[in-house]
């Protein structure tokens, strides 16, 4: 994953000094990625003051070596459980305190060490991980970077070829098929077909309902690069053009361009979202957007920082966030455009490029 890990790791243990801890047993598997490069599953990475050990099985052997060299690796033998590692772990280690994610560690897991070693001190806490990954590194914004042009180009593959009497699950399978022949591992998630009333749904699941069946459809997809993720929404208009469906939409890019122009560093994530939630407000639609401006994009295709009502984050350049205002007419349909941004610097970069103008978004 390139040398980013270990500089990751430094980071998180200059985050132990607020909870005084001699180490972090990260068990998220996900945190274990971002801070080791090791893709695979079932390990635990113990992050020492003076090193980190991570804790995995024969399994991954030659895929520990190949991903994260350098690492110190305790392999369990077959019929050692994980927790008896850990505990073996800890204990040659002289950690007297021990800081888990709370988020992640089980209580069974949490009771079962405390029971083998009762002088070990345990401070559980939240999001130290993730308040890291935040941040994007220049590798893991090219990275995202990739995934946003497989998911480009899969869009621009289905779009050509779309046809009235496609399903909305056709579509969603082709899509991801585009993906996977574009380069990417796969979709980032399942993706998101639906026309017409079903577009009021914001997390629909694609059914046997074809294309042709409304005069619009609408499209949630992303693509995972290989490990970092892209998110996008667009509508396409496939029927005829009606006032209320162009004017609504025309309302929902209001509210998306203005709010991306308001992102930089330093803006509090609330006052991003009041942004896009005021231009639906002013246009009368203000009850038919009911969920946050975007959320937080990277190893996760949702995590922190969120663009929602009360968020008091401030944006600091390298945080990716998706923008994705929307209205939702229940009976009649919804309308939602999302595109992923970068906090740069000197303000914001979309990473994301497909065309989403009124007049560019029907298909004839």
């Amino acid at each position: 994953m390139t040398s980013q890990p270990p500089l990751r790791r430094d980071r998180l243990r200059r985050a132990l000094h607020k909870p005084a801890a001699d180490a972090i047993l990260v068990t998220n598997f996900t945190n274990v990625t971002y801070l080791s490069g090791f893709t695979g599953d079932d390990s635990f990475l113990l992050v020492r003051n003076d090193g980190e050990l991570l804790i995995s099985d024969p399994r991954y052997t030659t895929q520990l070596g190949e991903e994260c060299p350098g690492v110190e690796l305790l392999i369990r033998k077959p019929g050692v459980q994980m927790l008896q590692a850990v505990v073996k772990t800890l204990k040659s280690a002289k950690i007297r305190r021990l800081a888990i994610e709370g988020d992640s560690m089980t209580v069974a897991l949490r009771e079962k060490i405390a029971a083998e070693l009762p002088k070990l001190d345990i401070v559980t806490t939240s999001g130290l991980v993730e308040r890291l990954r935040r941040t994007k590194d220049r590798y893991e914004i090219e990275a995202m970077r990739q995934a946003a042009r497989y998911a480009e180009k899969s869009f621009a593959a289905i779009r050509a070829a779309l046809q009235p009497e496609q399903t909305e699950r056709e579509v969603a399978n082709e899509l991801e098929h585009q993906m996977r022949r574009f380069g990417a591992r796969g979709a980032a998630f399942p993706s998101i077909v639906a026309t017409g009333p079903r577009a009021a749904l914001p997390h629909a699941t694609a059914t046997d309902r074809t294309i042709g069946s409304s005069g619009f459809v609408l499209i949630d997809w992303g693509a995972n690069g290989g490990l970092y993720c892209s998110d996008l929404t667009r509508v396409l208009v496939t029927g005829k053009i009606s006032p209320k469906l162009e004017r609504i939409y025309r309302v929902v890019l209001k509210a998306q361009l203005k709010a991306i122009a308001a992102i930089r560093p330093g803006v509090v994530a609330a006052d991003v979202d009041r942004v896009a939630r005021d231009v639906i407000g002013d246009a009368g639609f203000g009850r038919y957007f009911g969920h946050g401006l975007g959320h937080g994009l990277g190893l996760e295709v949702h995590e922190a920082p969120r663009l929602a009502v009360n968020q008091k984050t401030v944006l600091k350049p390298g945080m990716v966030v998706t923008v994705e205002p929307g209205i939702y007419l229940p009976g009649w349909g919804g309308v939602r455009i999302e595109d992923d941004v970068l906090v740069t610097r000197t303000g914001h970069e979309v990473l994301t490029a497909v065309p989403k103008q009124f007049e560019e978004v029907l298909v004839r």
